[in-house]
């Protein structure tokens, strides 16, 4: 696969853009969006507003569906762009949380010594979905993490919010990869 590099206005971008890179490159064409200039997202969707987005997780409901479904609701009500960066700001916090030292005290709880990579994913997910301050101190100490938790549907939110608002399904590799053990530096 070759690579061709636009550099354009975002003024110059409209629908017709779009159309003219479709007709030359065919629908299976991949387009990448970089903004220079600023920093990751600002002005479009912040991480005030994703944590106000996990902050509606209703706990009291007894399906995980439904404990994610206003914070579905309200974000596939914001632009594309938000949902987009919604799963940027998530693959970052689960990327950050993805090393050697939250590792070891996810093993620490663990009753027997396997080492499951998809587990300590959704731990981690865990600790994004209990809200900023919880996040914020296992980030700084991971010995406190509770490895009792675990809540994957949070995986699904940007899928699930960008299908209800266009009606397809979600084709993203976000920012970073969150996948057990891609923080290469934290596994040294």
């Amino acid at each position: 696969m070759t690579t061709t590099v636009f550099r354009v206005n975002i003024k110059d971008i409209n629908l017709q853009f779009f159309k003219e890179l479709e007709e030359k490159v065919g629908e299976s064409g991949q387009v990448e969006i970089k903004l220079e200039g600023s920093k990751h997202g600002e002005g479009l969707f912040s991480e005030e507003q994703f944590w106000s987005l996990i902050d509606q997780f209703d706990w009291k409901q007894k399906k995980r569906a439904d404990i994610v479904s206003s914070a579905i609701n309200a974000l596939s009500e914001m632009p594309v762009s938000a949902i987009y960066l919604f799963e940027d700001f998530l693959s970052e916090k689960l990327f950050n949380l993805d090393t050697r030292q939250h590792a070891e005290a996810y093993m620490k709880q663990q009753e027997d010594a396997y080492f499951s990579v998809d587990d300590f994913l959704y731990v981690r997910c865990a600790v994004v979905a209990e809200g900023r301050a919880y996040y914020e101190e296992i980030e700084k100490d991971p010995s406190v993490l509770d490895a009792n938790l675990d809540f994957e549907h949070i995986l699904s939110i940007a899928a699930e919010a960008y299908n209800k608002k266009t009606g397809r399904e979600f084709e993203y590799s976000p920012l970073y990869n969150y996948e057990t053990k891609s923080n290469l530096d934290k596994w040294k």
